[in-house]
């Protein structure tokens, strides 16, 4: 199977024959059928905490510090993009974002209080400083 894959800032070393960064790379990989997200990490030699917003096909699959994504299996012809930490959610995706179902259910473990845009404000409404 193809995997349509796209490297953002600093994780674009991970696709570039010189392991330099760039802006983005762009690339496509082959993989066995029923290969995850976790079987391309590996493949490209990429740690999962390396990486930020993670979209397949339009939906978020892991963000900073939450990677629920590794066994996600991926489909033929899959469309990844892979953000560094540093990114930040294109504003489209703030309301009624699509996910993945691993991330969903990962989202809905940390409860109605687990994310929040401004930390700052979220800790104040709940108490702490």
């Amino acid at each position: 199977m193809r995997v349509d894959l796209w490297l953002y800032g600093e994780l674009s070393r991970y696709g570039n024959d010189d392991g330099e960064k760039s802006a983005f790379a762009h690339l496509t990989v082959e993989m066995p059928d029923g290969s995850t997200v976790g079987d391309l990490l590996e493949r490209l030699g990429m740690p999962s905490d390396a990486r930020g917003l993670t979209f397949v096909n339009g939906a978020i699959s892991s963000m900073p510090g939450l990677y629920p994504d590794l066994e996600h299996v991926l489909p033929d012809g899959a469309r990844v993009g892979i953000f560094p930490p540093v990114s930040m959610l294109p504003f489209h995706y703030r309301e009624g974002a699509a996910v993945v179902d691993e991330m969903a259910k990962a989202l809905g473990k940390l409860g109605p209080d687990g994310m929040a845009h401004d930390y700052r404000v979220h800790r104040k409404r709940r108490g702490k400083s």
